[in-house]
């Protein structure tokens, strides 16, 4: 058998790859067959000797843009020329914006604008009052204000959503199975919101005096009601942030994918699902830019929970199903009742629902810092979710050296941890309990995934590379030429 040349001793993929299959062989072990025992200590014992070696890593892949390689886009600095064709003015769509809001691609769009502002360019943001994605309910005054070098414009949401005629009204749309009709989807898309009645007169009255529109999240009107006048009139880049979820396959979606002059895409499965989906091929998987200054102090998170010495598994966000939180506090009560000892498991972040049970936490919203402090000091980060297009959570623990378990029934979350050496996907609850048994008896191993997810970060996620590949997006999408695009769906 021919040996892959990617996983060389010393490789963070040849370790990962090893650990993952020790992962697979110990959840496999509850159905122990003659020889297991040995191959186990076989591959304990290489994968120590892997992760205490130095040894090469692997190559960047190059990247292929509307036909042209950008290999190694990432390696230029700020200070270099910029490309032709770059933009002066970008206007940035988004349903919500502002230091308190939690979301992912809406915490990516801030970032972004701020540090392309930082680069020179007039940045506009469009965006909601609302601050609450459950409610849309008005949090900040209509109108303009500039927050950070960036000018923030802010339109009222005319009626607040109803969460529990939503969710009846979900259960009647996104089921797999038979198609809802047209103007089911309709009524659901407007119920989905925001409900933004001065969007597209405001678009309508000032989308000629931008270079570049970039929307982000393909699921909020911010996006389908925007993009309509948008695309029709000025190059536009669609960050959709998708995840193959019920509503991502609705017809009534079908004019989205089709409109944007280009696509930022997170990850290469991103990019994947939206080209199966019928999106355009040209775009770049660009990933999202982190400061990944690390230095957290695991002590201060331990006393400032009462942890004492106790190791934890952190999970940072909201911790609610859709997110994979009530399997995990599931899985990790099965485990404790079979490993009884010190671990412990916090959530960091809004939880409506609370397990009692003695050694689940719930710290709750922390400040920046604290956070930092959490992820220094866990065993290793959990990220159970089925339902991501980029994992920020997974890069925020890499910074800080920690190692990340993953729900390996979500491409883009495997895909990471693959790619990176920095850890382990789980997929049931005997994968999850082989893989934080590995990580309690081998702290070792546990440091090196954490420590080549860093090393993949740094070469992957730091700002000025991401800036670097925003730059030729934008040039890319500039010089396409802008044609109005049907918005009517299939069928």
């Amino acid at each position: 058998m021919k040996s892959n040349p990617r996983l060389t001793p010393g490789s963070d993929r040849l370790s990962g790859y090893l650990w993952q299959m020790l992962v697979r062989l110990r959840a496999a072990s509850r159905r122990r067959h003659p020889g297991f025992a040995a191959r186990e200590r076989e591959l304990n014992a290489l994968g120590v000797a892997i992760a205490s070696s130095p040894g090469p890593h692997p190559r960047r892949r190059p990247v292929v843009v509307a036909g042209r390689l950008l290999a190694g886009a990432g390696r230029r600095r700020a200070s270099r020329s910029l490309p032709a064709g770059r933009p002066r003015s970008v206007l940035m769509v988004v349903q919500r914006y502002g230091p308190e809001v939690a979301g992912g691609a809406e915490a990516l769009c801030r970032q972004l604008a701020v540090r392309l502002a930082g680069r020179g360019l007039d940045v506009h943001v469009l965006t909601s009052c609302a601050t609450d994605a459950e409610t849309w309910a008005n949090a900040y005054p209509e109108g303009s204000s500039t927050v950070d070098g960036v000018t923030v414009h802010r339109l009222a949401v005319r009626k607040p959503r109803d969460p529990v005629a939503f969710g009846s009204l979900c259960q009647s749309v996104l089921p797999r199975g038979a198609e809802p009709g047209p103007e089911l989807q309709k009524e659901w898309l407007e119920a989905q919101g925001p409900d933004l009645p001065d969007l597209v007169p405001w678009l309508e009255g000032r989308v000629d005096s931008f270079d570049l529109a970039m929307h982000f999240s393909y699921l909020y009107s911010t996006t389908w009601g925007a993009l309509p006048v948008t695309s029709g009139r000025i190059p536009t880049v669609l960050h959709a942030t998708a995840h193959d979820e019920a509503a991502f396959w609705l017809p009534a979606y079908d004019p989205v994918f089709r409109m944007p002059s280009a696509f930022a895409w997170l990850t290469a499965e991103e990019r994947d699902l939206v080209l199966r989906r019928g999106g355009r091929a040209r775009g770049m998987v660009v990933g999202a830019g982190f400061d990944l200054a690390g230095g957290g102090r695991g002590e201060a998170f331990r006393r400032h929970l009462g942890l004492g010495d106790s190791r934890y598994l952190l999970f940072v966000g909201r911790a609610e199903d859709g997110k994979g939180a009530r399997e995990l506090t599931d899985f990790f009560q099965e485990y404790k009742a079979r490993h009884p000892g010190p671990l412990q498991l916090v959530f960091v972040g809004p939880a409506a629902e609370r397990v009692d049970h003695p050694a689940i936490h719930y710290a709750g919203f922390v400040e920046e810092r604290l956070r930092g402090d959490a992820m220094a000091g866990c065993l290793a980060l959990v990220q159970p979710s089925y339902f991501e297009s980029f994992s920020m959570v997974l890069v925020e623990a890499w910074s800080e050296g920690r190692p990340v378990l993953v729900q390996g029934l979500s491409d883009v979350l495997a895909g990471q941890a693959r790619r990176s050496g920095g850890g382990v996907s789980f997929r049931g609850y005997a994968e999850f309990e082989a893989a934080v048994e590995l990580l309690e008896r081998h702290p070792r191993v546990a440091g090196h995934m954490g420590r080549a997810g860093r090393r993949f970060s740094e070469r992957n996620f730091g700002w000025d590379v991401v800036l670097d590949r925003y730059e030729g997006l934008m040039a890319v999408a500039t010089a396409t030429p802008v044609r109005p695009v049907s918005t009517t769906p299939r069928g």
